[in-house]
């Protein structure tokens, strides 16, 4: 068995990022909620997203705190719990499996691999994980929210084979080219692959870089080619 484990990135990979229209659409509640001015607050929302990823701000809560702060914007408690939970549905709204993923974890576990997951993501995303179809299909989940630090940043790649314990040569990596993560993958040992899904309009897509890597090396446009890549 060359591989013994298959770790994957999660938006854009086992379930659909958001698209732009409806991440500045929930921000534009959000700044609503808070009578803050949508443009400033929105690209405020954006510029902490370093800091949201890498667990700065503890809840969502913390981060309106400080972006209405940095605005100027006083608020009230009940404006910040609503737009918390504005910003927290969003996020549990997204966590539906895109075809295929379901079926393709199952049968990875049956053929006998450890299954992992590396997320770039804000505390919300940990906070639901427990309660999605994916939480019993892996072996290994590292937040970057919660381990505080985020792709490409080989440490999050060790942490992940750390607890599959596996070496990372024997470690597949799939994912979506967001945040460098391929690249980063590749510097650890692992064997990243690309899946580009063909039908994504990516200037329509919420991604957390401009564009996804530039990657000249393996690509897959469905999670079923992952099963033949293993084999």
């Amino acid at each position: 068995m060359k591989y013994q484990a298959v770790i994957f990135d999660l938006f854009g990979t086992l379930i659909k990022n958001f698209s732009v229209q409806e991440h500045e659409n929930n921000l534009r509640k959000m700044a609503s909620i808070l009578s803050a001015p949508a443009e400033d607050f929105t690209r405020l929302w954006y510029e902490t997203f370093n800091k949201r990823c890498t667990g700065v701000f503890k809840t969502p809560e913390d981060n309106i705190v400080y972006v209405c702060q940095k605005l100027g914007v006083p608020i009230e408690d009940s404006q910040k719990s609503l737009a918390a939970h504005i910003r927290f549905k969003l996020t549990k709204d997204s966590m539906i499996p895109l075809p295929e993923s379901l079926a393709v974890l199952s049968r990875l576990k049956l053929e006998g691999y450890k299954t992992g997951l590396i997320s770039d993501c804000s505390v919300e995303v940990p906070a639901i994980w427990q309660h999605t179809p994916f939480a019993p299909l892996f072996d290994a989940t590292v937040f970057s929210c919660l381990a505080g630090m985020k792709k490409p940043d080989p440490r999050i790649y060790r942490l992940a084979v750390e607890q599959l314990r596996v070496e990372p040569h024997r470690c597949l990596y799939i994912g979506d080219g967001s945040s460098q993560e391929l690249t980063g993958a590749a510097a650890v040992g692992m064997h990243p692959v690309l899946i580009r899904d063909p039908d994504e309009d990516i200037t329509k897509t919420h991604r957390v870089d401009a564009e996804a890597e530039r990657w000249d090396g393996p690509v897959i446009s469905s999670l079923k080619d992952v099963l033949t890549l293993v084999r």
